[in-house]
Parts: C-alpha cells; structure tokens; sequence
C-alpha cells in the first residue's frame, strides 16, 4: 500500500462580516450591523491560532489566505496584528504569499499602501462586473468606477500581483457585455483574473427569488469568447475558473487543487489535515456563527476523518479542476490509497474522450472540463474498503 506523505501547508483565516450579503452568495458572510469590534475578533484569532499550532509543529506554511465575508473592513494595522499572530504560533515561509480579498467598495483610497506594509503580497478583488445595471442586480456595493480606482491604487501601493473576479451569466447580460467586462478588466492589468459563472446556490436570496439568467448555450458562448480574450492578452487558463499572467497563478489556490492540506482559522473556516503517522485526513470546521465562534474559541473544532471510500472523490474534486490535471503518483501520495483503486473510472472517461493520458498523468479534456459534475460523479463511492485500514479524515471545503 502506498505511503501517505505529508503535503505542502497553508493557512486560511476567515473574517465573516459584509456591510451587505449579495444574493446569490452561500459563504459564511453576515451583514455587520453596528461598530466592528476589531479588536475582539483579532484577539479571538490568536487564540485559534496558537490552539491549532501544535498539529502542524514544524511545518512549513507557504500561503495565508484572508477571506470572508469582507477582510478589507478590517484596518491594515488589524490585519498586521492578525499576520504577527500567525509567524508567532507558525512557520512561515520567508517568501509566503499572502493574499485578502478586498471589496472596491470597503476600501478607502491610499490604505493598500499601509495593507501592503502590513504584510500583503497579493489582492482578491471582486470587481464581478464593469456594468453599473449588472452590479445593482447582483446586490454589489461598489461602483465599476470604484473598481477602477481600486485597481489604480494596488499598482500605487506596489501590489501589481492583484486578482480581479468576475462573473458572467449575468440576469440580462449577452454575450457583448460578457466580453466587454473582460476587455475592462484587462484593461486594469491585473496579474490574473478569475471567470465564473453566476450559478443559484440553496439558501440564498436568489433561491428564493431566482433571477432570469441567460440560457446555458448563451452563457457557453460566452465563456468561450471570454476565454478567447484572456488568452490574447497573455492570460494562461491553469483551472477551470483561473486565468493569470505567466508566473502569477495563485500559490494558495493550487495548493487546494492539488489536494494540500490547510489551516482553518475563524468563524466557519474549514480546515484539512493530513497525519501520515496515523494514516489519516482529516477535515475541520469552526462554529459559523460569529458570536458563538468569539464566545467558545478556541473550545470548538469539528473534526472528520474521511473514510477511505470518499478519498477518491476528495482528491478528484480539486485535482479535476486543473487544467493540466494531476499525475498517477501524486493521488496515491495524497491519499496513501493504490492507483487501481481508480484506474476502472479513469480508463472508463479516457475512453468517452473526458479525460486525457500522457504517460502517468491525467488532465480533463477540453470536453471533460465542461462536463466536471459528470467526472467527479465516477468517482464516488469507488475505492476499494481494504484499500487502507485506517479511516482518512474529512468534511468539505472550498475557497477561491
């Protein structure tokens, strides 16, 4: 049986309020009502933090993540204090990346600067469209021109390496404005941009009330007319979703992707852990409700061990979103599973043309890529019970 090896580590801390919940959003975010009690909730963080370190002593983590919610409400003095924690209770990469995502409307101008100073290497920032119409429908705050002026002041501060979300099928978008907001984006030259498609998630506003959008072969052609425009600015699709400059994709996201493990921090985080000595993964979540998180932390962590059944499907979930895939070596290593536990699956999408073969390495094709819920679907249920005779540990978790 293959060897379970240790992978590369990061660290994700989630800040959890918005100065207002957008409607098709399903992530752990809460409208702050009142004055944000900055101090209280870094205070919490280190506490968290120095709670968890002990599983992770000694390794190293080469990516933190700040998202939520809206990290950017919080002051670059607060977020400095949150990073200090983190390289007081951790290992730190001396070249880590560390990226927050940041709403244009939450930012005032001339603080990148002092995010910068803080310790930022990298910026999220969700533009999500350049069309003022689209913005009010999607229940953002901010105005494309605030977008713009967002972007000016990251090349200001010195952080070109900045990312740009943007969302297409829009309620009443064609396929024109789709690629306009491409060509707006390019425009700000970010280091890499990331286009997906507004989709109706369950327990959200849009659920509730949906929204007419676009017909799927609309929204297809403009996802191929978007892609065409990214890559004759230079932009490289490196997952299903992501596109960045030469040398710029994101190093905490493919660490995901490759099935890495991660820290959790904060109210609602998710967390995944891998313990070669024990044979085991395991997924952890924080309590997502703000005050119950301040009132017990650093008390409650849900732990799951995955069972080696769902491994397969853990793995395929994130490594079927890159574009050139994964190798045969890197599965077993990440999961200590045999690679014939999935060779009947993955010879099976080989021969229906979903996925692609070169040597030991697999990769969806540009067919499988449209057809990812098919793919992963072949992989439920699928390793073999005495493939391994320790539980691995999980829950699920995503985070862009």
């Amino acid at each position: 049986m293959p060897q379970l090896s240790t992978p590369p580590l990061s660290l994700y801390i989630h800040f959890p309020w918005c100065v207002r919940k957008c409607p098709y959003c399903d992530f752990n975010s809460h409208t702050l009502r009142g004055e944000l009690d900055e101090a209280r909730y870094i205070e919490a963080l280190g506490r968290d933090l120095e709670a968890q370190a002990t599983q992770v002593s000694g390794r190293e983590v080469i990516s933190i993540f700040l998202g939520g919610g809206t990290p950017s409400l919080f002051s670059p003095d607060g977020i400095g204090r949150v990073l200090a924690a983190a390289r007081r209770h951790l290992a730190v990469a001396p070249d880590v990346e560390v990226t927050m995502e940041a709403n244009p409307g939450a930012i005032e101008r001339g603080r990148f600067g002092e995010y910068r100073a803080a310790g930022l290497t990298r910026v999220s920032l969700g533009a999500q469209s350049f069309d003022a119409q689209r913005l009010a429908a999607l229940g953002r705050i901010h105005s494309p021109d605030e977008t713009r002026l967002a972007a000016a002041e990251l090349h200001a501060a010195g952080l070109d390496n900045f990312n740009l979300d943007l969302m297409y099928a829009l309620p009443g978008q064609d396929v024109a404005a789709a690629v306009h907001d491409v060509r707006e984006a390019l425009a700000l030259k970010p280091a890499h941009i990331s286009h997906y498609q507004l989709t109706i998630e369950q327990g959200t506003v849009f659920a509730a009330q949906p929204p007419v959008l676009p017909e799927e072969d609309v929204a297809a052609d403009m996802l191929t007319e978007c892609g065409r425009g990214l890559a004759g600015a230079g932009f490289e699709q490196y997952e299903v979703s992501a596109y960045a400059r030469p040398g710029r994709q994101c190093r905490h996201n493919v660490n995901y992707w490759t099935f890495g493990d991660y820290l959790g921090v904060g109210a609602g985080a998710h967390g995944k852990l891998t313990f070669p000595a024990s044979g085991t993964i395991v997924r952890t979540l924080q309590l997502r409700e703000p005050r119950r998180y301040l009132a017990s932390v650093p008390a409650v962590v849900t732990r799951k061990d995955v069972a080696p059944h769902e491994l397969p499907f853990e793995f395929m979930l994130n490594a079927l979103r890159l574009v050139d895939g994964f190798d045969a070596a890197t599965f077993s290593q990440r999961t200590g599973l045999d690679w014939g536990d999935v060779a009947a699956p993955v010879n099976a999408l080989i021969a229906r043309g979903l996925l692609i073969t070169e040597g030991a390495r697999y990769r969806p094709s540009p067919l499988g890529l449209q057809f990812l819920n098919e793919l992963l679907l072949s992989f439920m249920g699928r390793a073999r019970p005495e493939s391994s005779k320790t539980a691995g540990p999980f829950g699920l978790s995503i985070a862009l």
